[in-house]
């Protein structure tokens, strides 16, 4: 346990930031889930519009590094294009 009252705050901080980060990691790999098991081709244009757009606030918040985040949406972008119109 922290000594300092300052640490004793920090903790605290610490903790709330954790809980935003892992509830917006869970967001987007739920949104990634959900676009890879469409099978139709508008489906999954409609979600993949939800998915970039969460794979960008968690980059924008240095929850993923932006390569990655420019590397899952490209892919995503290929799988939805290779769907059947």
């Amino acid at each position: 346990m922290p000594s300092h009252k300052s640490c004793k705050k920090r903790m605290k901080t610490s903790q709330a930031e954790r809980m935003r980060n892992r509830g917006l990691r869970s967001r987007m790999t739920r949104a990634i889930k959900e676009l890879r098991a469409c099978t139709d081709h508008a489906e999954a244009g409609s979600k993949l519009k939800g998915a970039i757009s969460i794979i960008d606030k968690a980059a924008q918040h240095n929850i993923i590094h932006k390569n990655k985040a420019g590397h899952d949406k490209s892919k995503l972008t290929l799988f939805t294009s290779s769907l059947v119109k």
